[in-house]
């Protein structure tokens, strides 16, 4: 397949990562810079208050090994030291361990109770592992069951061997900083929380004449700006419009814009008028010199002694005058139109209407099956009979002149909505070859001509859809084309009286 008609993942993902308003970004980017931030701090906190308690307990144990010395004595050699652990100087979160050549290896922690309990063998070789890791100091060993420890080794003051390890508990540090953790925690989530809720609050209030902003100009896109004298009153506050702010300076570049954007449409109406005037006046003006030439022309058609060459260019004028005429006619219809004249309102029956012009259309086009879809009920609208006549006929004549000969051609009418909302929808359908889908962009533009598709028999101004429109929009309604080879459908909506209006 060719690659521009592959489907792109990322071009229909990149639309759904901006689908969030810009206060939600700026909150989403407020929130994780200060969360990154207090993250920062917790874990720098955590790491020097960790230092600090370490260092606390590294004196303790430090003091502690130079008090308990003296007393041990030889022990520290004999590996009665261990016994000893339950007088007087031991305290609780000791920890001794002794490697003695006479009693082996041993070791002890005194509890909370100031009762000694012993150490297990794999307690023990825990100890040394630590001790094995650094080269002197003192280290951190978590033996299972009992906590971390803050443990040095011990040396025989004769012989300068190792006599085993000393240490203290760590668990009041752990429990101080365990508890210190916690509070920056929960401070943290507190200060997010208020963060929250100030930051959103800032922002709604900070965004708010950009909104405002967004609004005028949604108001002004609601406005109708393609036809008709346009006024664009709406403007962004002089106190949302002020240049010394980033916002202000979007607001007061908005009113420019609408500024220039009024003036431009008000240049296009008067040119519009002026044209429309034009268009009106010198149609108004040929249809004097066009009824002369006409006149002249079937008048000098009469004298029997013109030559054949004579009459035949005489009978080119009189048909060239008489399709100068309909075109002129044509274009000041559609002056008056556009200026609102032209119109008769009276109260007009569709159905005989359709009727009407379903039976003439079937006389001019024999070589067509013609059929109507009415109801027996009228269905009464206000409007121009004449106008209206025309509108139909009009979509008749087409679909005769540019579909082959045994098309089928339909015209229905029905009525739609309800009794405050009632319209009545006329359908001229036709199973002709269609129209090209370029074509019908344009279809009720003026001078807009039909593809070869549906081949003119006939030669043609191209206004007659577009007068068609015009009257259509002068009743208030709609008209619109749905084409498939087979298939074409011209659509005419009007408001319409309800079925048990008198």
């Amino acid at each position: 397949m060719d690659g521009a008609t592959q489907h792109n993942p990322a071009s229909s993902a990149s639309p759904r990562a901006h689908r969030m308003t810009l206060q939600s970004r700026l909150m989403v980017i407020v929130f994780t810079i200060v969360a990154g931030i207090l993250i920062v701090v917790s874990i720098v906190t955590g790491v020097l208050l960790n230092n600090v308690l370490n260092g606390q307990v590294d004196a303790r144990a430090r003091e502690a090994m130079a008090n308990l010395a003296p007393e041990f004595g030889i022990g520290l050699l004999d590996g009665t030291a261990v016994e000893q652990l339950n007088s007087a100087h031991a305290s609780p979160g000791m920890l001794l361990v002794i490697s003695s050549p006479f009693t082996g290896t041993s070791g002890a922690i005194v509890g909370q109770d100031f009762r000694r309990y012993t150490l297990s063998e794999g307690q023990i070789e825990r100890v040394f592992d630590a001790l094995d890791r650094v080269d002197g100091g003192l280290t951190t060993v978590a033996l299972p069951g009992l906590g971390s420890y803050r443990v040095n080794a011990l040396e025989h003051t004769g012989t300068g061997e190792s006599a085993g390890a000393f240490g203290l508990s760590t668990a009041s540090e752990s429990l101080t900083l365990k508890q210190m953790l916690w509070s920056i925690a929960l401070a943290t989530i507190g200060g997010m929380l208020l963060l929250g809720v100030a930051t959103s609050g800032v922002i709604r209030q900070g965004l708010r004449p950009l909104r405002d902003i967004a609004q005028t100009a949604a108001r002004v896109s609601q406005q109708q700006l393609d036809r008709g004298d346009v006024s664009i009153t709406e403007r962004v506050s002089e106190d949302q419009a002020d240049p010394a702010t980033e916002i202000g300076q979007v607001g007061a570049s908005l009113n420019t814009l609408l500024d220039h954007v009024e003036d431009s449409l008000s240049a296009r109406q008067r040119n519009e008028d002026t044209m429309r005037t034009f268009v009106a006046d010198a149609s108004h003006e040929l249809r004097t010199p066009l009824a002369s030439i006409r006149g002249y022309s079937e008048l000098s058609l009469r004298d029997q002694t013109l030559s054949p060459e004579s009459r035949q260019s005489l009978q080119r004028i009189e048909a060239q005058s008489q399709r100068m005429t309909g075109l002129v006619e044509d274009l000041l219809l559609l002056a008056r139109l556009d200026e609102g004249h032209e119109l008769t309102y009276d109260m007009v029956d569709l159905n005989q209407l359709v009727i009407d012009a379903v039976a003439d259309q079937a006389m001019a086009g024999m070589e067509h099956d013609w059929g109507a879809d009415v109801g027996e009920q009228p269905v009464l609208v206000a409007g121009d009979r004449a106008r209206l006549t025309q509108v139909v006929t009009n979509l008749l004549a087409n679909a005769r002149t540019h579909t082959p000969e045994g098309t089928s051609v339909t015209v229905s009418l029905r009525i739609e909505g309800a009794e405050s909302a009632t319209r009545a929808v006329l359908s001229v359908h036709d199973t002709g070859p269609g129209i090209p889908e370029a074509v019908q962009e344009t279809l009720f533009s003026r001078f807009a001509r039909a593809d070869v598709s549906r081949a003119r028999k006939t030669g043609g101004s191209g206004l007659g859809l577009s007068i068609a429109k015009a009257i259509v929009e002068a009743h208030h309604g709609t008209i619109s084309v749905e084409s498939a080879p087979g298939d074409t459908t011209f659509t005419v909506t009007l408001p319409a009286k309800p079925r048990d209006a008198a």
